[in-house]
Protein backbone atom coordinates (compact mmCIF):
# COMPACT_ATOMS: atom_id res chain seq x y z
CA UNK A 1 0.00 0.00 0.00
CA UNK A 2 2.31 2.80 1.34
CA UNK A 3 1.95 6.71 1.15
CA UNK A 4 -1.34 8.19 -0.80
CA UNK A 5 -1.19 11.28 -2.14
CA UNK A 6 -2.56 12.95 1.46
CA UNK A 7 -1.34 10.54 3.16
CA UNK A 8 1.61 9.02 5.07
CA UNK A 9 1.07 5.18 6.25
CA UNK A 10 2.08 4.31 9.91
CA UNK A 11 1.05 0.94 10.57
CA UNK A 12 0.22 -1.78 8.45
CA UNK A 13 -0.07 -5.97 9.43
CA UNK A 14 -0.57 -8.48 5.95
CA UNK A 15 -0.31 -11.29 9.30
CA UNK A 16 2.61 -13.16 7.95
CA UNK A 17 3.58 -13.94 11.70
CA UNK A 18 1.71 -16.97 12.62
CA UNK A 19 0.46 -17.02 16.19
CA UNK A 20 -1.70 -20.33 17.69
CA UNK A 21 -4.04 -20.14 19.80
CA UNK A 22 -3.45 -19.00 23.72
CA UNK A 23 -0.87 -16.75 22.31
CA UNK A 24 -2.24 -13.42 20.85
CA UNK A 25 -1.54 -10.49 21.88
CA UNK A 26 2.14 -12.06 23.74
CA UNK A 27 3.37 -13.42 20.30
CA UNK A 28 2.99 -9.84 18.60
CA UNK A 29 3.29 -7.49 21.03
CA UNK A 30 5.56 -4.90 19.63
CA UNK A 31 2.21 -4.42 16.63
CA UNK A 32 -1.00 -5.35 18.78
CA UNK A 33 -2.63 -5.33 22.16
CA UNK A 34 -6.07 -6.94 23.28
CA UNK A 35 -8.77 -5.99 25.48
CA UNK A 36 -7.83 -8.60 28.71
CA UNK A 37 -9.34 -12.04 29.18
CA UNK A 38 -12.53 -11.67 31.50
CA UNK A 39 -13.38 -7.77 30.55
CA UNK A 40 -17.08 -7.67 29.64
CA UNK A 41 -18.14 -6.81 26.61
CA UNK A 42 -20.46 -3.86 26.35
CA UNK A 43 -24.02 -6.08 25.91
CA UNK A 44 -22.70 -7.69 29.34
CA UNK A 45 -23.53 -11.02 27.37
CA UNK A 46 -20.06 -11.43 26.00
CA UNK A 47 -16.24 -11.90 28.09
CA UNK A 48 -13.48 -10.99 26.32
CA UNK A 49 -11.33 -14.34 25.83
CA UNK A 50 -7.96 -13.40 22.95
CA UNK A 51 -6.37 -16.41 24.56
CA UNK A 52 -9.11 -18.74 23.33
CA UNK A 53 -10.87 -16.71 19.85
CA UNK A 54 -7.58 -15.16 18.34
CA UNK A 55 -4.95 -16.50 15.69
CA UNK A 56 -2.93 -15.55 12.47
CA UNK A 57 -2.23 -18.45 10.31
CA UNK A 58 -2.46 -18.21 6.52
CA UNK A 59 -2.43 -14.39 6.31
CA UNK A 60 -5.48 -13.88 8.45
CA UNK A 61 -5.88 -12.87 11.66
CA UNK A 62 -8.89 -14.91 13.31
CA UNK A 63 -11.48 -14.56 15.87
CA UNK A 64 -13.37 -17.65 16.92
CA UNK A 65 -16.09 -16.82 18.42
CA UNK A 66 -17.51 -19.54 20.62
CA UNK A 67 -19.06 -20.59 23.92
CA UNK A 68 -17.52 -22.48 26.47
CA UNK A 69 -19.40 -23.55 29.74
CA UNK A 70 -21.89 -20.93 29.13
CA UNK A 71 -19.33 -18.06 28.28
CA UNK A 72 -19.80 -16.55 25.08
CA UNK A 73 -16.02 -15.70 24.09
CA UNK A 74 -15.18 -12.66 22.18
CA UNK A 75 -12.35 -10.58 21.16
CA UNK A 76 -11.33 -6.90 21.07
CA UNK A 77 -7.81 -5.93 19.62
CA UNK A 78 -5.83 -2.28 19.32
CA UNK A 79 -3.01 -1.90 16.89
CA UNK A 80 -0.49 -0.14 18.33
CA UNK A 81 0.57 2.46 16.03
CA UNK A 82 3.74 4.71 16.17
CA UNK A 83 3.32 7.92 17.18
CA UNK A 84 0.22 7.24 18.86
CA UNK A 85 -0.62 8.84 21.99
CA UNK A 86 0.03 7.20 25.24
CA UNK A 87 -3.22 5.64 25.49
CA UNK A 88 -3.09 4.87 21.70
CA UNK A 89 -5.03 7.32 19.99
CA UNK A 90 -4.26 9.76 17.00
CA UNK A 91 -6.05 13.29 16.12
CA UNK A 92 -6.63 12.06 12.85
CA UNK A 93 -6.40 9.14 10.78
CA UNK A 94 -7.14 6.68 8.20
CA UNK A 95 -8.11 3.34 9.45
CA UNK A 96 -8.29 0.54 6.71
CA UNK A 97 -9.45 -3.28 7.29
CA UNK A 98 -10.11 -5.91 4.74
CA UNK A 99 -12.64 -8.73 6.49
CA UNK A 100 -15.27 -10.91 6.36
CA UNK A 101 -17.00 -12.92 8.83
CA UNK A 102 -19.11 -16.03 9.04
CA UNK A 103 -22.97 -14.68 9.94
CA UNK A 104 -22.83 -16.08 13.47
CA UNK A 105 -26.17 -15.37 15.33
CA UNK A 106 -25.80 -13.34 18.43
CA UNK A 107 -22.76 -10.98 17.51
CA UNK A 108 -21.37 -8.26 16.07
CA UNK A 109 -18.48 -5.71 15.16
CA UNK A 110 -18.31 -2.38 16.70
CA UNK A 111 -15.18 -1.43 15.02
CA UNK A 112 -14.34 1.88 16.15
CA UNK A 113 -12.51 4.84 17.29
CA UNK A 114 -13.15 5.65 21.01
CA UNK A 115 -11.80 8.68 22.34
CA UNK A 116 -8.62 9.08 24.53
CA UNK A 117 -10.40 10.70 27.04
CA UNK A 118 -12.76 8.08 27.68
CA UNK A 119 -15.61 10.85 28.39
CA UNK A 120 -18.65 9.78 26.37
CA UNK A 121 -21.00 10.79 24.68
CA UNK A 122 -18.97 13.85 24.47
CA UNK A 123 -15.89 13.37 23.25
CA UNK A 124 -18.08 11.28 20.09
CA UNK A 125 -17.20 7.94 18.80
CA UNK A 126 -16.74 7.07 15.13
CA UNK A 127 -18.04 3.31 14.43
CA UNK A 128 -17.58 1.78 11.04
CA UNK A 129 -18.13 -1.33 10.21
CA UNK A 130 -20.70 -2.20 12.64
CA UNK A 131 -23.14 -4.30 12.45
CA UNK A 132 -24.86 -7.78 13.50
CA UNK A 133 -22.26 -10.87 11.87
CA UNK A 134 -25.98 -11.92 10.14
CA UNK A 135 -27.10 -8.70 8.93
CA UNK A 136 -25.98 -5.94 7.07
CA UNK A 137 -22.97 -3.67 7.55
CA UNK A 138 -23.48 -0.13 8.69
CA UNK A 139 -21.88 2.78 10.28
CA UNK A 140 -22.51 5.08 13.19
CA UNK A 141 -20.39 9.27 13.67
CA UNK A 142 -21.63 9.83 17.61
CA UNK A 143 -21.11 13.83 16.97
CA UNK A 144 -18.77 15.96 19.00
CA UNK A 145 -20.56 17.30 22.15
CA UNK A 146 -23.05 14.41 22.13
CA UNK A 147 -25.59 14.75 24.69
CA UNK A 148 -26.41 11.40 24.45
CA UNK A 149 -25.96 8.18 22.65
CA UNK A 150 -28.47 8.74 19.83
CA UNK A 151 -26.27 12.19 18.91
CA UNK A 152 -25.23 10.62 15.68
CA UNK A 153 -25.24 10.36 12.31
CA UNK A 154 -25.90 6.46 11.05
CA UNK A 155 -25.44 4.69 7.45
CA UNK A 156 -26.61 1.87 6.42
CA UNK A 157 -25.59 -0.59 3.26
CA UNK A 158 -27.35 -3.78 1.52
CA UNK A 159 -23.52 -5.32 1.83
CA UNK A 160 -23.40 -8.42 3.90
CA UNK A 161 -20.68 -9.78 6.55
CA UNK A 162 -20.02 -13.25 4.45
CA UNK A 163 -18.39 -11.76 1.58
CA UNK A 164 -15.09 -10.03 1.53
CA UNK A 165 -15.06 -6.19 1.93
CA UNK A 166 -12.50 -3.12 2.62
CA UNK A 167 -14.10 -0.61 4.98
CA UNK A 168 -11.62 3.02 5.60
CA UNK A 169 -12.67 5.48 7.99
CA UNK A 170 -11.26 8.90 6.83
CA UNK A 171 -11.08 10.89 9.64
CA UNK A 172 -9.53 14.62 9.97
CA UNK A 173 -10.28 17.97 11.80
CA UNK A 174 -13.47 19.26 10.57
CA UNK A 175 -14.37 15.88 7.79
CA UNK A 176 -15.59 12.21 8.86
CA UNK A 177 -15.86 9.63 5.81
CA UNK A 178 -16.95 6.00 5.79
CA UNK A 179 -15.60 4.49 2.24
CA UNK A 180 -16.75 0.47 1.59
CA UNK A 181 -15.35 -0.88 -1.30
CA UNK A 182 -13.94 2.19 -2.69
CA UNK A 183 -17.76 3.86 -2.43
CA UNK A 184 -18.26 6.80 0.27
CA UNK A 185 -21.33 6.16 1.86
CA UNK A 186 -20.79 8.61 4.80
CA UNK A 187 -19.68 12.17 4.33
CA UNK A 188 -20.07 14.63 7.48
CA UNK A 189 -18.19 17.90 8.64
CA UNK A 190 -20.27 19.04 10.60
CA UNK A 191 -19.35 18.23 14.94
CA UNK A 192 -17.00 15.37 13.79
CA UNK A 193 -14.95 14.59 16.94
CA UNK A 194 -11.99 16.67 17.46
CA UNK A 195 -9.88 15.00 20.39
CA UNK A 196 -7.69 11.58 19.79
CA UNK A 197 -9.63 8.44 19.16
CA UNK A 198 -8.00 5.20 19.29
CA UNK A 199 -9.12 2.26 16.85
CA UNK A 200 -10.47 -1.11 18.60
CA UNK A 201 -11.41 -3.70 16.41
CA UNK A 202 -14.41 -4.80 19.10
CA UNK A 203 -16.06 -8.36 18.23
CA UNK A 204 -18.98 -8.59 20.97
CA UNK A 205 -22.08 -10.10 21.22
CA UNK A 206 -25.23 -8.30 20.06
CA UNK A 207 -27.31 -5.63 22.15
CA UNK A 208 -30.39 -7.45 21.11
CA UNK A 209 -30.58 -8.04 25.03
CA UNK A 210 -30.96 -11.75 24.55
CA UNK A 211 -27.50 -13.85 24.93
CA UNK A 212 -26.26 -16.10 22.21
CA UNK A 213 -27.00 -19.81 21.60
CA UNK A 214 -24.29 -21.62 23.09
CA UNK A 215 -24.27 -23.65 19.58
CA UNK A 216 -23.72 -20.56 17.81
CA UNK A 217 -20.05 -20.12 16.86
CA UNK A 218 -17.81 -19.23 13.48
CA UNK A 219 -15.14 -16.87 12.65
CA UNK A 220 -14.24 -13.11 11.80
CA UNK A 221 -11.03 -13.12 9.65
CA UNK A 222 -9.14 -9.77 9.15
CA UNK A 223 -6.53 -10.10 5.62
CA UNK A 224 -4.97 -6.99 6.26
CA UNK A 225 -5.07 -3.69 8.36
CA UNK A 226 -3.48 -0.46 7.21
CA UNK A 227 -3.31 3.02 9.02
CA UNK A 228 -2.63 6.59 7.71
CA UNK A 229 -1.93 9.68 9.53
CA UNK A 230 -2.30 13.37 7.37
CA UNK A 231 1.32 15.03 5.74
Amino acid sequence: MGDLTNWRQVFTDDFTTPVPVGQFPAAVSSKWGAYLDGWKDTSKNGTYSPSTVVSIQNGVLNKYLHTVNGVHRVAAVLPKIPGATASGGLPAGRFAVRFKADAVPGYKTAWLLWPDSEVWPRDGEIDFPEGDLDSTIGGFMHRQNGTSGGDQDPVSTSARFTSWHTAIIEWTPGRCRFILDGTVILDKTSRVPTTPMHWVLQTETDLSGTAPSSSAAGNVQIDWVAVWVPK
